[in-house]
């Protein structure tokens, strides 16, 4: 059973064979774990992207057109996921935004700490104002009403991709200011 080809498998699948999906996993598991290592150096993540990725695969694999190798479009998929996972987790790590808008108890802050945070606060939002309109909308649905992008692409109506671009752009913009910000102090 296990020398089926990839065609035949996903032949199989499309014909309603779920077990023809399993072996697939097995087949290909370890390869995508490791094509999402070179890009994301933590093992669970790493984990995390090949779980995301047989997860999209399974949701996909009934249109599959076979343009392309099984492992070709796999390795497609885990290239995807893991970049997008990897800028999420720059923007995380690079721009900790939610520890600057906290609510603390000033009595618990040192009062110098507490200064640098109302001057970060200050600059995130100096920041913000400066975006170009749409960056601006984007971010602000996105991060502070913490909307997911297909409520916000409805609102704006406008496409996803597009959205998700202009919110990495503005990430990005405001990461720059506040590092210009700093280098002047």
């Amino acid at each position: 059973m296990t020398d089926r080809t990839d065609v035949e498998l996903v032949q199989q699948f499309q014909n309603g064979d779920e077990s023809a999906f399993n072996h697939i996993v097995r087949r290909y598991q370890e390869k995508v774990y490791w094509v999402a290592r070179r890009y994301v150096t933590d093992h669970d993540v790493a984990d995390e992207v090949t779980q995301e990725v047989f997860c999209k695969a399974y949701e996909s694999l009934r249109g599959f057109r076979k343009d392309s190798s099984l492992y070709t479009w796999l390795y497609r998929i885990t290239v995807n996921i893991a970049l997008n996972s990897l800028r999420r987790q720059k923007i995380r790590e690079y721009f900790r935004i939610e520890e600057m808008f906290e609510v603390e108890d000033v009595q618990a802050v040192a009062p110098d700490e507490a200064l640098e945070r109302q001057e970060q606060r200050t600059l995130i939002n100096e920041a913000v104002a400066r975006l170009p309109e749409k960056q601006k909308a984007v971010f602000v649905l996105r991060y502070f009403e913490e909307l997911p992008y297909e409520d916000i692409a409805k609102i704006l109506k406008t496409s996803v991709g597009g959205l998700k671009a202009n919110y990495f752009h503005a990430v990005k913009k405001i990461q720059e200011y506040v590092k210009r910000a700093h280098a002047t102090h």
